[in-house]
């Protein structure tokens, strides 16, 4: 912690145990810290709120514990933020909202519970939203429609509820649209058709009624299309049937 110039520390890979040291929380310079894939525990140190020129802290991997940090929405320079994989409990601090240059949040394989913020609709950046892998519930933010760059919304395996929002359909460089194994409801979005660049559109596992939207098999880019275990009814779309031959 007493190393002023430096700007990279990575450890990651390793079989390093024990806290992450407050003493970290020093390094004013430092702009890429990567302990992922170590067995670390411990909570978060909230000193690391102070590294101003941070663009990189991925500590994915890892055995961490505790809640994610509010102070970590000090770090205006942030690009890359990867937590996942840990045992890190508690709400998603709405405050992270306000990480303008964030372009990954990673927070998915965590113990993370309440609502998605709707302030994260404000990260303008994000290209890669995944809060996979959780007990996360309530309603999807219909605000997330707002992230025009996002490539990537990963939000299976929690216990989200409710209808699918049409504001999604806003999102025209989606490339992933993975919301399996939740608790939502209503009928499909026929807007999510509009998807030009849409690879994998996963909605397996939930409650979902009414007939499959026609519109879906115009995705020209589609590879993977994953309905199963849902409540819906009707035919499937005559139109499917002639693209396929």
């Amino acid at each position: 912690g007493s190393l002023a110039d430096l700007a990279w520390l990575r450890l990651n890979g390793n079989q390093l145990s024990g806290e992450i040291p407050r003493e970290l929380g020093s390094l004013a310079n430092l702009t890429s810290l990567w302990l992922a894939g170590n067995p670390l525990s411990g909570e978060i140190p909230p000193e690391l709120g102070s590294l101003a020129n941070l663009e990189r802290l991925l500590l994915h991997n890892n055995r961490l514990s505790g809640e994610i940090p509010a102070e970590l929405a000090s770090l205006s320079n942030l690009e890359s933020l990867s937590l996942g994989r840990n045992q890190l409990s508690g709400e998603i601090p709405p405050e992270l909202g306000s990480l303008a240059d964030l372009a990954w949040l990673r927070l998915n394989g965590n113990q993370l519970s309440g609502e998605i913020p709707r302030e994260l609709g404000s990260l303008a950046n994000l290209t890669s939203l995944w809060l996979a892998g959780n007990p996360l519930s309530g309603e999807i933010p219909p605000e997330l429609g707002s992230l025009a760059n996002l490539e990537r919304l990963l939000l299976h395996n929690n216990r989200l509820s409710g209808e699918i929002p049409a504001e999604l359909a806003s999102l025209s460089n989606l490339e992933s649209l993975s919301l399996g194994r939740n608790q939502l409801s209503g009928e499909i979005p026929p807007e999510l058709g509009s998807l030009a660049d849409l690879a994998w559109l996963r909605l397996n596992g939930n409650q979902l009624s009414g007939e499959i939207p026609p519109g879906l098999g115009g995705l020209a880019n589609l590879k993977e299309l994953d309905l199963g275990n849902n409540r819906l009814s009707g035919e499937i779309p005559r139109s499917w049937l002639t693209s396929l031959n």
